[in-house]
């Protein structure tokens, strides 16, 4: 679905454009409605899903159980700091300030394509996260039976 890397500019009023290369696809699968969130796993970076994927990762983290700590983190990063987006009759989004402000995204930033969803990183975190190296120790069993 979503596969690439695109420097983007955020303007003063914190809207982004979504690049044209995405933009019917977005169009049909989502009717222009993404939904934003934090990355629960990395740093500097928000996820952006089409409205109909994210209902699904909404459901599932919604159904666990909210007695452990984890849990709850995880459904307050995702879930209850998800904002609804409309790209505009320019292909812009308005990515809400305090998303903005704690992913450190400001002027410049780095939208990927991830399948079924977006990561927009801030500059800073996304060449700090491109320099780093996957070490032999990292290595999993299923990155091991990749043929690349």
């Amino acid at each position: 679905m979503f596969q690439g890397e695109t420097a983007i500019t955020v303007d003063d009023k914190g809207r982004l454009a979504i690049p044209t290369a995405y933009r019917e696809l977005v169009a049909r699968i989502c009717d222009n409605h993404l939904v934003s969130a934090y990355n629960p796993f990395e740093q500097g970076c928000l996820w952006l899903f089409p409205a109909s994927a994210w209902e699904q990762v909404r459901d599932q983290v919604n159904a666990l159980p909210s007695v452990k700590a984890v849990h709850r983190a995880l459904q307050m990063k995702l879930v209850g700091a998800a904002a609804a987006l409309e790209l505009d009759s320019a292909g812009r989004v308005l990515l809400p300030a305090s998303q903005r402000a704690a992913a450190g995204i400001e002027k410049r930033a780095v939208l990927l394509g991830m399948g079924n969803k977006f990561e927009l990183w801030s500059e800073q975190a996304h060449v700090a996260k491109i320099r780093q190296t996957i070490g032999e120790d990292e290595i999993s069993a299923d990155m091991s039976a990749l043929r690349l």
